[in-house]
C-alpha cells in the first residue's frame, strides 16, 4: 500500500485517522501538527528514509498522509485534497467545534476506502493527471523530518514489517510446494522412463538369445 496512514485535525486536534499498518506515525504527524502552529493555507512534505508526510491545510484544516516515497507527491495531495473535499461536505461547520476524535468512527471508514483506492486503484492516478487539479504540488517543499521537528537525535519511523514478512512466508511455501510437485512428477516421469528401457533391453536381450528358436522352447 502507497498511503499507509492518515489523519484530519483541526489545529493539533485530531478528527479522525486511520493507520493501514501497524506503526508510529501518528505519534510523528502529531509532533508535525504541533510544530507548524497557524492556519495559513499550506502544502508541505517531510522526508523520513523511504516515508514521506505529506501535509495539506486549507482554512484551517490539516488533512496528512504517510506514504512511501515511491509515490511521488501528485498521488498523496490528490488523496489529501479528496480527503479535504469529502470532510467538509459531509461534516460542515461542525468541524469549528468538534471534539478531538468526534468524526473518527465514522469518517475512519471513508479513510481507509480512499487509501485503499489511491494506492491500488491505477484509475486514481489517470483522473488525477485528466483534471490537473494538482499543479501546485509541482511547489511543494520537501523537508528532513528531523529538521521540522527540531531533535537531536535520529528519529526512527517504525513500520510494522510482520505483513511483509507473512506474504514472503505464504509465496516461499507456495514455490516450495510446486517445487516438490515438480520433483515429484520428473521422478515419476524417470521411473517409467527406466522400466520402458528395462522392457526393451529384456526383450533385445530375450531376442538375441533365442534367435533361431521358436517362442515355445525359448521360453
Amino acid at each position: 500500500m502507497a498511503i499507509l496512514y492518515t489523519l484530519v485535525a483541526r489545529g493539533s486536534v485530531v478528527l479522525a485517522e486511520f493507520s493501514g499498518t501497524p506503526t508510529n506515525a501518528s505519534t510523528v504527524a502529531r509532533q508535525i501538527l504541533e510544530k507548524t502552529p497557524g492556519n495559513n493555507d499550506m502544502n508541505v512534505s517531510y522526508s523520513q528514509d523511504r516515508y514521506i508526510f505529506h501535509v495539506k491545510r486549507t482554512d484551517g484544516l490539516t488533512v496528512l498522509c504517510m506514504a512511501d516515497d515511491v509515490a511521488g507527491r501528485r498521488i498523496p495531495f490528490a488523496f489529501l485534497e479528496d480527503i479535504h473535499q469529502r470532510f467538509v461536505r459531509t461534516y460542515g461547520r461542525a468541524v469549528l467545534s468538534a471534539q478531538a476524535y468526534g468524526m473518527n468512527d465514522e469518517f475512519s471508514r471513508v479513510l481507509s476506502q480512499q487509501m485503499e483506492y489511491y494506492s491500488n486503484d491505477p484509475n486514481a492516478d489517470r483522473i488525477n493527471r485528466l483534471k490537473g487539479e494538482m499543479g501546485q504540488v509541482r511547489t511543494v517543499m520537501i523537508e528532513n523530518i528531523d529538521k521540522v521537528l527540531d531533535r537531536g537525535d535520529r528519529l526512527e519511523l517504525l513500520v510494522d514489517k510482520t505483513a511483509t514478512m507473512q506474504t514472503n512466508t505464504l509465496r516461499f511455501r507456495k514455490q516450495t510446494r510446486r517445487f516438490r510437485s515438480t520433483v515429484w512428477w520428473r521422478n515419476v516421469k524417470l521411473t517409467i522412463v527406466l522400466i520402458l528401457l528395462i522392457l526393451v533391453i529384456a526383450y533385445v536381450v530375450s531376442a538375441f538369445v533365442c534367435h533361431g528358436l521358436t517362442l515355445p522352447s525359448c521360453l
